[in-house]
């Protein structure tokens, strides 16, 4: 009997440019994705949601500031509200904090360079949605690609939120206390700024990022919303 696939919702804005990218990494990994125009009221029947990278209305106001308006993201906070995990990468990221979602702010990169490489990120939490398939400790190489990825946690941040943290030394954009990823404090919701859907294959000089999105979809196929 072959097993069922999750479907895994990923949101499209005007500028968003690593959708297709998110999309195939979540079908490789066994996930029947699909792409959901920003503006939908509604989302379909699906058991996972991921906002994915890039320029949402091209950064022009601030990043994620524009999008968190689009008639999508009410049902993706709705979504959230109800325990569905919800993974926010890179831009998406940007649009979680702006929406609410997350904690904290995203800000132009310390060198007010953009910043594109490989980095090591350590695992800090096994037990989120996201991070089931990775070891405690565990050092993943994932790239990141941005222009403000400098995270501000707000006061009284909990350390049991931070899922992710760069690798001693490589910070790459100046991140507060090395965060890397955050989640919200029911720990369904997950913004990252590095790029996972982009190092799913070896070939691609690592498959880090795979753990974190297989650990997505397992999440999703045992998900409530699997015969919602």
């Amino acid at each position: 009997m072959t097993a069922r696939r999750p479907r895994i919702a990923v949101l499209v804005f005007p500028g968003s440019n690593d959708d297709h990218d998110a999309a195939w990494a979540l079908s490789a990994l066994g996930a029947e994705p699909e792409l959901v125009w920003h503006a939908e009221p509604q989302l379909p029947r699906v058991e996972a949601v991921v906002l994915p990278g890039g320029f949402s209305y091209g950064d022009y106001l601030r990043a994620g500031a524009i999008a968190r308006f689009a008639p999508a993201m009410a049902a993706v906070a709705s979504f959230a509200e109800a325990g569905g995990p919800v993974l926010g990468i890179c831009n998406g990221f940007q649009i979680l904090c702006e929406a609410g979602l997350l904690p904290g702010v995203l800000r132009p990169n310390a060198s007010l360079s953009f910043v594109c490489r490989d980095v090591p990120v350590i695992v800090e939490r096994t037990d989120t949605p996201f991070t089931t398939r990775c070891q405690p400790g565990q050092t993943l190489v994932i790239p990141v690609k941005h222009g403000d990825g400098c995270y501000q946690a707000p006061p009284g941040l909990s350390d049991d939120q931070v899922v992710l943290r760069y690798g001693p030394q490589a910070n790459p954009n100046g991140s507060e206390d090395d965060i890397a990823g955050v989640v919200n404090a029911a720990g369904n919701v997950l913004g990252l700024m590095p790029h996972p859907e982009h190092a799913v294959d070896t070939l691609l000089g690592s498959a880090d990022g795979g753990l974190i999105l297989a650990s997505l979809v397992d999440a999703a196929s045992e998900s409530s919303y699997a015969h919602a």
